[in-house]
């Protein structure tokens, strides 16, 4: 049988495939989430239509994006009684119980307070309204740490204990499932990349209209009043999204620091592939740039720095770190069979982890060049600088009177780094998973033991199709839906409410009646 066209090759190819994909709308949401929070706090405490309008925009992105995050997910559990069952029936005690607290503790805080939040907006009192989107705003993050949680368990199983008589895994102290150093460091950098993800995207998306606006006016032309009345809610927008990118790329250069040196404990291996180390060296160089021939157990090209990789893993510059081979070996001596079997692909390996932290840190420097160059209401001339009903008009008069952010090539950067913490998360993830090949759960279970003995070739491949098909229609309606309303901008037209409501309970309740005149009147829906 060809290899490439195995059942267990398919099955991994399907769910690395439908993760990555979801993957793209998790750390959205979670951003998403938090940020359009911390808008309405905004417009609640000082009252400025600017952040009402913001709250709105970003509130519909983020309602696009978590829906399609949701039917994606969905997907991913179908796969693990479809194509991993031996996996499923081996952890299912363990896996299943922080994926059960998931959905009936995270994702029910998401799905009750979203419902309140879209349909509340002239219904709930504006702080109670407010406080849903942060509860919502929690539920997705309590629902990523026990996702995450499970994940970490297969990357480092704790908490468990193999029943002789069934050889199952069974849990026996969910606490240390939960609180194991990597799921920490693994939450930690997996919440700070996300929030990078989000500010880079809103960073994308303001510096889009911004600079649509500058065009027009160094062709000549006049804003709209359209134009001109979103301009505050995008400036706005901007400057969180700097602020948040700056905050949230330091976050993950520290949380992802603390995770190698973790990985360099629990998975030898997979930082060794990361770095083409094929020797044990100490001191240890670290790897710019690596060209290896697994075949020959040898880098052919490398540009090295000396001593970093062992600053990296043990926070001093003369430490010995095992290299790929001996590291085979061990393994291999324990577990049985080749040295070879135990070496993931060292090409993989080594330029994920490098395009993972490449496209991270790389919008992490465009938000505090760009943070730098705003700190000032760079918009405006100092003596221009007189409050938000003159940003309009005068934002956009003179290019000396603008910082060198408001250059062409400094619009541009900021719309496109807009996709680079989605590519790196995507190839983290690829890093993570590939490099603790050939184990499904590491020392446990290796991947050609997990998966289905009753699923077929033909069968893995025709919903590996059926689903690639799905998620690339999924990604057009995506695509084109956060397009459409992202190019709408704020709808400025829109008021907040008139007055804040009063929560008021039917008769026979302590309150008052509702106004009879407020019996038919509609619910209104955020977008």
């Amino acid at each position: 049988m060809n290899l490439a066209l195995a059942p267990e090759t398919l099955a991994r190819w399907q769910f690395g495939i439908t993760t990555v994909y979801h993957f793209l709308f998790v750390p959205l949401t979670i951003s998403l989430a938090a940020i359009t929070a911390g808008l309405e706090t905004a417009w609640v405490r000082t009252g400025k239509e600017k952040y009402f309008h913001a709250t709105k925009f970003w509130g519909k992105l983020f309602l696009i994006n978590i829906a399609m995050g949701v039917v994606t997910g969905i997907v991913q559990e179908f796969q693990f009684g479809m194509n991993w069952s031996d996996y499923s029936r081996f952890v299912g005690d363990v896996f299943g119980a922080p994926l059960a607290m998931e959905a009936l503790l995270a994702f029910f805080f998401e799905s009750t307070f979203i419902g309140l939040w879209i349909f509340g907006w002239d219904k709930l009192p504006k702080k109670i309204h407010c406080a849903c989107i942060w509860i919502v705003s929690l539920g997705t993050v309590l629902s990523s740490y026990f996702i995450l949680a499970a994940n970490s368990w297969m990357q480092h199983p704790t908490g468990y204990t193999v029943d002789k008589a069934t050889g199952k895994a069974q849990l026996t102290d969910i606490w240390a499932v939960l609180t194991q150093n990597t799921t920490l460091v693994v939450v930690f950098h997996t919440l700070t990349a996300a929030f990078l993800t989000g500010a880079a995207f809103i960073v994308g998306i303001s510096s889009l209209h911004l600079w649509r606006a500058k065009r027009k006016q160094l062709r000549g032309e006049e804003l709209d009043e359209k134009q001109r009345r979103q301009l505050p809610a995008m400036l706005a927008s901007l400057r969180v999204g700097l602020v948040v990118a700056v905050i949230a790329g330091l976050g993950t250069a520290i949380s992802g620091d603390s995770l190698g040196k973790v990985m360099f404990e629990q998975q030898p291996m997979k930082m060794a592939a990361a770095e083409a180390l094929w020797e044990t060296q100490a001191p240890a160089p670290f790897s710019v740039f690596a060209v290896g021939d697994v075949g020959k157990g040898h880098n052919s090209v490398e540009i090295e720095i000396p001593g970093l990789l062992s600053f990296l893993a043990h926070n001093n510059f003369t430490e010995s770190v095992p290299g790929i081979n001996d590291i085979a070996a061990k393994e291999a001596a324990q577990y049985g069979g080749k040295p070879d079997d135990y070496i993931p692909s060292i090409f993989m390996t080594f330029w994920g982890f490098r395009l993972m932290i490449g496209f991270g840190m790389t919008s992490f420097v465009a938000g505090a060049i760009g943070l730098w160059t705003t700190r000032r209401k760079f918009w405006l001339a100092p003596e221009h600088r007189r409050g938000e009903d003159e940003i309009p008009r005068l934002m956009l008069t003179k290019s000396r009177e603008m910082g060198p952010f408001l250059t062409k090539w400094s619009w541009r950067i900021g719309i496109l780094t807009m996709g680079f913490p989605l590519i790196a998360n995507s190839f983290g993830w690829i890093f993570t998973e590939m490099g603790r090949q050939p184990w499904a759960v590491y020392g446990l279970m290796k991947t050609g033991d997990a998966v289905s003995p009753g699923v077929s070739q033909g069968e893995v491949l025709t919903s590996l199709g059926v689903f690639t098909a799905l998620y690339a229609v999924l990604a057009v309606v995506e695509v084109r839906l956060l397009a459409k309303y992202a190019k709408a901008g704020p709808d400025t037209d829109e008021k907040p409410p008139a007055k804040d409501p009063r929560l008021r309970l039917p008769s026979g309740g302590s309150g008052e009646d509702r106004p009879a005149e407020d019996a038919d009147k509609p619910l209104t829906f955020a977008y």
